[in-house]
């Protein structure tokens, strides 16, 4: 090969170098668009490998396309070095908020706070190993400080732990022995303050607590169960009685419409006060209710009645004095009929005859007092009316 040849090999080599460089700043271009380092950087790094493996000829067009190769990747290192920024930003914020977390005493939220927190932690992103493990070393600090003071309250704790199971294991007995109690208001005043007690006795626990409750509040739930069930059943049954005392209603209106005082209706309504009484209470929210429309239409019925027998009264006292005024009369007319007979006796001169005007005499004397003693009679009667 003469020396032409070589320098024309050497030209096409450079040239094709150049149109390499050119490509590669070609791509950085379109690279300008994404913001993301994490995806911006193998990219960068695969053009600037790319770049350092061409060879360099020393022409000066070479040097303007390796400043413009350059600028661009210093825009690319402008993005890192705020996406660095708003990284450590990010886990700068992790650890204000660890070390806050980290004086908690609300242990359930805060564990909960601390995984969240560590979760962010590993999705944040990487800011290089010397700056990661300055900022981990300050996170995790934060958490062991947490950890480390949530340790030492549970072994507090244990303590307190024993003296609620000791409390609700007793709470437990008495709860069990209530359970079948038939005294539905007074057990259930007792089930509440049960009930009570049980919060004022605190945590037992993870290991004793959930089997504790269960126990406790299988007990509560048999005894609720048994009052539903047994108030289901008496609110039917004041149900039926409430429907028979309404249909009694009904049947006394209906004789009471009537104004029938005779002694079957009379009968019949004092038979539906005993039947009243058999049928047993509706419940006290319609008991009175109900009550006073039964006593009303029962008095309604008995008022009349008693108006009528004293109206019977009036006319059989009446009835009497006229009665005791005939009497009276009676009496006269035979005081007179006495007289005249006594006078007929004066004259007469036949024994005969004398004795049956006596004889008269007497029966007219006994009819006095037959009626006398009829009037006395009438009025002690009416006397003890």
């Amino acid at each position: 090969m003469n020396d032409n040849e070589e320098l024309y090999e050497e030209f096409e080599d450079q040239d094709a170098d150049i149109k390499e460089k050119e490509a590669l700043i070609e791509e950085a271009e379109k690279l300008k668009d994404i913001d993301d380092w994490n995806e911006l950087a193998p990219r960068v790094n695969d053009l600037q490998r790319a770049w350092r493996r061409i060879h360099y000829w020393e022409s000066g067009y070479e040097d303007e396309l390796k400043e413009k190769f350059d600028a661009i990747m210093d825009t690319f290192y402008d993005k890192k070095r705020e996406a660095d920024q708003a990284g450590e930003q990010i886990k700068e914020d992790l650890i204000k908020k660890a070390e806050e977390v980290s004086q908690s005493e609300d242990w359930k939220n805060a564990t909960q706070q601390m995984k969240d927190l560590m979760t962010q932690w590993k999705a944040a992103p990487r800011l290089g190993r010397r700056k990661d493990d300055e900022l981990w070393n300050r996170f995790n600090a934060a958490r062991q400080t947490f950890y480390t003071r949530k340790h030492e309250h549970w072994e507090d704790m244990k303590e307190h732990f024993e003296d609620a199971r000791e409390a609700k294991e007793k709470l437990i007995v008495e709860a069990e022995a209530l359970k079948d109690s038939e005294e539905w208001q007074k057990a259930g005043n007792q089930f509440k303050d049960l009930m009570t007690r049980w919060k004022e006795a605190g945590n037992a626990g993870r290991e004793y607590e959930d089997d504790l409750w269960e126990r406790f509040n299988g007990a509560r739930q048999h005894f609720y169960q048994r009052r539903n069930a047994f108030y289901e059943e008496l609110h039917k049954t004041q149900d039926a009685n409430y429907q028979a005392k309404q249909e009694l209603i009904e049947k006394a209106k209906a004789i009471e419409a009537t104004k029938d005082y005779s002694r079957e209706n009379t009968q019949t309504m004092k038979d539906f006060g005993v039947q009243w009484k058999e049928i047993g209470s509706c419940g006290r929210a319609r008991e009175n209710e109900i009550w006073n429309s039964f006593r009303s239409v029962m008095d309604d019925y008995f008022d009349g009645l008693k108006e009528l027998n004293a109206k019977k009264h009036e006319e059989w006292k009446e009835r009497m004095a006229n009665t005791i005024d005939r009497k009276k009369y009676d009496i006269e007319n035979e005081k007179r009929r006495i007289s005249r007979l006594e006078e007929d006796l004066r004259g007469l001169n036949s024994q005969s005859r004398m004795d049956e005007i006596e004889d008269e005499i007497d029966e007219a004397e006994e009819e006095i007092h037959q009626l006398e003693d009829e009037i006395a009679d009438i009025e002690s009667k009416i006397s003890e009316e």
